[in-house]
C-alpha cells in the first residue's frame, strides 16, 4: 500500500476532509438494534430466547454514508424520503443533531420510514425483520428531489448515490442526477443494487461487494482470474472510470482502464460488516474531494472499512481511528 500512497500523503488528505463536500442522494434508513443475551430456548419453537438488555437507534442506509462523512469532518447534503411518522421524526432529529442541512428530505405521508431492525445476542445477529415499502417513488417526488440535486451541486465535489432498492432510485432518477452531474462536471460515485445496474451506466465509479459484482457481471467470482473478468466486465459495461469491488476479509480490487489494484484488508478482526460499504462509499467520496486519486482513495477507504467492520452495530470511522492505521500501515 506504501507504493499507492505514501504516509505524509495520506495524512494530508484526511486533513482535508474539513474542506470536502458531498451531496448524498439516496434511501435513508432507520438501523435498531436490539441487544440482548441468550440463556434457553424457547418451548414454543425450536428458537433462542433473547433477554433483552439493551436498545439502540442509529442513521442507516444513505443516512449511515452521511453520518461516515460528518464524522470525517466533511460537510454533507441528504436527499431522500421519510415517512410522515414518529421514525422518520426521529431520523431528521438525529441528523439535525449532526449538522446536516435538511432541506433535501420529502416527508412522504404514503410511505413509513425505513427500518431495519437487527436483533443481537453476544455480538452475534440472531435474526433481523424489514419495515419498508419498496415500490418506485411518484414522478413528482422524483422531480423534487432532481430540483434538490440541481440547487445544491454547485456547493459540493462529489454526489454518492445509496442505492438500497427502497424506491427512491429509479432509471428516471438516475438519468436527470447523470445529466445534471455532468452539466457541471461533478464526480458521481454509486454503491449500487444488482437490479439496478443498468441505471449506472455513465457514471465515474460503483462499488459493488463481491455477490453484487458476480450477479451484476454473470460471472462467478471464485479466484483471482474470475474476479478479474468480472471487475473488467463491469468496467466495460458501465462504461465507467473506475469499478471497486470490496471483498470483505481480501480486501478490496479497483479495475480502471489499464490498470488492475487489489488491496489487502487492514481489519484485525471483523465482527460485524453491517453498514461497511456505506463507509467505502463515504470515504472514497471524501478523499476524491480532497484530490485523491482512484487508487489513493480506496487505500483510504479500505483502511477505514477495516475499522468499522472490528465494531458491533452500524458504525462510522473518527479521524483519530483512522489516522491511527494510517501511521501504523504507511
Amino acid at each position: 500500500m506504501r507504493k499507492i500512497l505514501g504516509r505524509k500523503r495520506a495524512l494530508g488528505f484526511v486533513d482535508s476532509f474539513r474542506k470536502a463536500s458531498v451531496l448524498v442522494v439516496g434511501d435513508i434508513i432507520m438501523d435498531h438494534f436490539i441487544w440482548g443475551r441468550v440463556e434457553r430456548i424457547s418451548p414454543e419453537a425450536p428458537v433462542p430466547v433473547v433477554e433483552v438488555t439493551e436498545e439502540t437507534v442509529l442513521l442507516g442506509g444513505s443516512a449511515n454514508v452521511v453520518n461516515n462523512i460528518v464524522s470525517l469532518g466533511g460537510r454533507c447534503y441528504l436527499t431522500g424520503i421519510v415517512g410522515r411518522d414518529r421514525d422518520g421524526t426521529m431520523l431528521l432529529k438525529m441528523l439535525r443533531e449532526r449538522g446536516v442541512e435538511l432541506g433535501g428530505i420529502v416527508i412522504d405521508s404514503r410511505r413509513p420510514t425505513t427500518i431495519k431492525t437487527r436483533i443481537i445476542a453476544h455480538s452475534q445477529q440472531v435474526v433481523r425483520f424489514d419495515r419498508e415499502k419498496r415500490s418506485p417513488v411518484s414522478t413528482k417526488t422524483t422531480a423534487r428531489i432532481l430540483d434538490y440535486i440541481e440547487r445544491t451541486l454547485k456547493k459540493v465535489d462529489v454526489v454518492v448515490v445509496s442505492d438500497y432498492s427502497k424506491g427512491l432510485v429509479t432509471e428516471e432518477l438516475m438519468e436527470g442526477l447523470k445529466g445534471l452531474a455532468s452539466a457541471m462536471h461533478k464526480t458521481v460515485v454509486v454503491d449500487p443494487k444488482v437490479e439496478h445496474f443498468h441505471y449506472y451506466h455513465g457514471v465515474e465509479l460503483v462499488t459493488p461487494n463481491s455477490l453484487e459484482a458476480s450477479r451484476a457481471s454473470g460471472i462467478e467470482i471464485s479466484d483471482e482470474d474470475s474476479l478479474q473478468r468480472a471487475g473488467r466486465t463491469l468496467l466495460e459495461r458501465l462504461s465507467c472510470r473506475a469499478v471497486l469491488i470490496t471483498r470483505g476479509e481480501r480486501g478490496m480490487s479497483l479495475f480502471e482502464k489499464g490498470r488492475d489494484t487489489h488491496i489487502p484488508t487492514v481489519a484485525r478482526e471483523v465482527y460485524d460488516v453491517s453498514g461497511a460499504g456505506d463507509t467505502v462509499a463515504g470515504v472514497m467520496a471524501l478523499s476524491l474531494s480532497a484530490g485523491a486519486d482512484y487508487r489513493e482513495a480506496a487505500v483510504l477507504a479500505n483502511m477505514a472499512a477495516g475499522i468499522v467492520v472490528g465494531k458491533v452495530g452500524t458504525a462510522v470511522v473518527h479521524p483519530e481511528e483512522l489516522l491511527e492505521v494510517i501511521k501504523e500501515r504507511l
